[in-house]
């Protein structure tokens, strides 16, 4: 896999002592964020979560976190937190659905999906199912900003497509600011890639401000 930097170090003829010294601040920098920006929320995002939880076990009773097995940092797989947005028996009924599939597999989305509730469907339009990751990122497995894990594994990427496992995974990105929802994998990577040659802790910062945006102005989920 290739050897990433910040942009602020991505300049050509630079020493690698010197890119290398540059990365190593970087990810000590962002991880700080993380972690700092992460417990100043988590005293909101609780109650938060608390209130989401409820109407979701009213509307259909059943388990109110929903974990999955995604793709993170250089292929290593591990559970993500989400709010459950679906009925409890979705992942049964997605076999039945596949051909309703407007993404090419092993994306999957379809519009107005039948197993979206509908508490589940306010989740999504403002994000709130996606508050739990904020465990992920204090546990070191996911960063405020960065690629949105897969949740099919490394094992099915294609040799360029392996570039966005030099990073850990992300709550946010440039894909989710981009203003494009509906967009295959080849073209979410892209943007991945762009990221990544890109990134700096002013980068991340930006990001996150659009993303804040983006929540507040919804125009449909990610």
């Amino acid at each position: 896999m290739a050897d990433l930097t910040s942009e602020s170090c991505w300049l050509e003829g630079e020493a690698m002592e010197t890119l290398g010294s540059c990365s190593r601040t970087y990810r000590i920098t962002k991880r700080i964020m993380d972690v700092v920006l992460c417990l100043i929320l988590l005293p909101f995002v609780i109650p938060v979560i608390a209130v989401c939880s409820l109407a979701l076990w009213i509307e259909n009773p059943g388990s109110i976190f929903f974990f999955q097995q995604r793709t993170g940092w250089r292929g290593k797989r591990f559970k993500m937190f989400k709010l459950r947005t679906m009925v409890v028996n979705a992942e049964q009924l997605k076999s039945e659905l596949k051909h309703l599939n407007e993404l090419s597999w092993p994306d999957f989305k379809i519009s107005n999906d039948p197993r979206v509730t509908k508490v589940g469907r306010f989740l999504r339009k403002t994000s709130l199912d996606e508050l739990p990751q904020i465990f992920n990122v204090l546990s070191g497995e996911m960063s405020l900003v960065g690629p949105r894990p897969t949740s099919f594994a490394a094992q099915t990427y294609k040799t360029w497509h392996t570039e966005r496992l030099e990073v850990l995974p992300g709550i946010t990105g440039l894909w989710q600011v981009s203003g494009r929802s509906d967009v295959d994998f080849d073209d979410r990577l892209r943007l991945d890639i762009e990221y990544i040659r890109r990134r700096s802790f002013w980068f991340d910062l930006t990001l996150l401000f659009k993303t804040i945006s983006a929540v507040l102005h919804p125009k449909g989920a990610y």
